[in-house]
């Protein structure tokens, strides 16, 4: 039996989506970050929110982690996981 494949959130770099933030067809998982909270296809479509405007205010809040569910990994760190994945930074003003 293989692993399931992990996504990458492109909202906030985190690496461990379930499934893909969009669908081939472009629908949204309905997935929700467990780090910046993000929801796909409800986030963006429903609430009009891109992913660099929510990205800004994540980062202004601090960039916590949001699931109360799932606790944040062993020496998490936004920024590290921010630079890991090639997001481009946005300033907290």
């Amino acid at each position: 039996m293989s692993a399931r494949k992990k996504h990458t959130c492109p909202v906030c770099g985190w690496p461990g989506l379930t499934e893909a933030p969009r669908s081939a067809s472009g629908g949204g998982s309905f997935e929700i970050c467990a780090c910046c909270g993000f929801q796909f296809g409800v986030s963006d479509d429903d609430e009009g929110s891109t992913d660099a405007e929510w990205r800004k205010r994540w980062i202004k809040a601090g960039m916590p982690w949001t699931s109360q569910a799932r606790p944040a990994p062993a020496r998490w760190s936004a920024k590290r996981q921010l630079t890991r994945a090639k997001i481009p930074p946005v300033s907290r003003s």
